[in-house]
């Protein structure tokens, strides 16, 4: 289980980065597509403003690329090397699992980008 407090709890909860109580996202399922990048304007319990600067978030194309990597090596792995699939059938589950894990690959991105320049402060957490 990943502490609260850490940058980790705010990267895969999709929390607020200074105070950690509350999403980011108006909709915390990742697969409603219409609303996949909907983010608030600012912490309700904090007010920190999410975004920083117009435009703050396309910086987070460069990590989704990375991330996007991490994800395809990892099918690349289980469907190549544990499974022991051909190329073709393991080139269809990296684009497969690209696909399926899409959404989920954005949110993270955005999640890392914006902890990057955000910090946890626990004065602003609820008691």
């Amino acid at each position: 289980m990943i502490k609260k407090g850490t940058k980790l709890y705010s990267i895969f909860k999709g929390a607020c980065p200074k105070c950690h109580e509350e999403s980011m996202y108006s909709t915390k399922n990742p697969y409603i597509l219409t609303d996949t990048l909907k983010i608030n304007d600012h912490c309700s319990n904090c007010k920190t403003k999410y975004r920083l600067e117009p435009s703050f978030f396309y910086g987070s194309m460069y990590v989704s690329y990375g991330v996007g990597i991490a994800f395809a090596v990892a099918a690349f792995v289980i469907s190549y090397l544990l499974l022991e699939a051909s190329l073709n059938v393991t080139f269809i589950s990296i684009i497969g699992t690209l696909v399926v894990f899409g959404p989920l690959i954005m949110r993270l991105s955005r999640n890392i980008w914006i902890n990057l320049f955000m910090h946890y402060d626990k004065s602003l957490a609820k008691q």
